[in-house]
């Protein structure tokens, strides 16, 4: 249909979510404020790095995602491997999102109430061997099939991540702690597609993805032995509160 198309309907779903949140209301009552000084600009993240089950899952997203960019080389990919045009590097590209929605239907109607460390870590797990699939095939719908699992197993590390963060930090926090954790996703998100841009340059396309799929495992091993404490979270909510 054209980029023009393409365009347009992307600025017209953005128009329609900025017309919803225009109409959401919530009670909020405005607190005293504290001077502003660098122990407050900073309480974001020194709040992060004292807290155990935030920090962890904190860096093992930043770090998985670091190393597990594939989707930055999907052109690439639809092109010299698997030898698909446009509407095949739209298939690619969509998959993903659809692995995400269906899981995220999923755990709405059946949330996670047990065992929440261990099915985060093995979520990324299952991301990095979804990373290495991709990575090995070389038929479109295996492709597509393997970037499927990896959107659907980076929402529950996601939903998992981000309820603990919520819920782990105090009212007065949250907002500081919320921005140092936008602050580590962007980033590892652009420096994750940097890192697979640069592999794919020294080894090539495949190994590059095989790679990142192999250090994403390796992050998650490396992880569970440093914190512990966040593979034994049993519930999103804190027991001992």
């Amino acid at each position: 249909m054209g980029p023009t198309t393409l365009y347009v309907s992307s600025m017209s779903c953005f128009f329609v979510s900025c017309i919803i949140m225009f109409f959401l209301h919530y009670n909020f009552t405005v607190k005293s404020k504290a001077p502003i000084d660098m122990s407050h600009l900073l309480g974001g993240l020194k709040f992060i790095r004292g807290n155990k089950v935030i920090l962890g899952s904190v860096s093992l997203d930043m770090f998985a995602v670091l190393l597990g960019g594939a989707t930055a080389l999907l052109p690439i990919v639809a092109k010299d491997i698997l030898h698909t045009e446009a509407w095949g590097l739209g298939l690619l590209r969509c998959a993903p999102a659809v692995g995400a929605l269906l899981m995220s239907i999923y755990l709405a109607r059946r949330p996670l109430t047990h065992s929440v460390g261990k099915i985060m870590f093995a979520a990324v797990a299952v991301f990095g061997v979804a990373t290495i699939l991709f990575g090995l095939s070389e038929n479109l719908i295996l492709s597509m099939v393997a970037l499927v699992l990896l959107g659907s197993s980076d929402m529950i590390s996601v939903v998992i991540r981000s309820t603990l963060v919520q819920l782990e930090t105090p009212d007065d926090m949250r907002g500081r702690v919320s921005a140092a954790n936008s602050v580590f996703i962007g980033s590892s998100n652009q420096l994750g597609e940097f890192e697979s841009g640069v592999t794919a340059a020294w080894f090539g396309v495949v190994p590059a993805i095989i790679i990142g799929g192999v250090g994403t495992i390796a992050v998650v091993g490396i992880w569970m032995y440093l914190f512990p404490s966040l593979v034994k979270r049993n519930t999103l909510e804190n027991e001992a509160s």
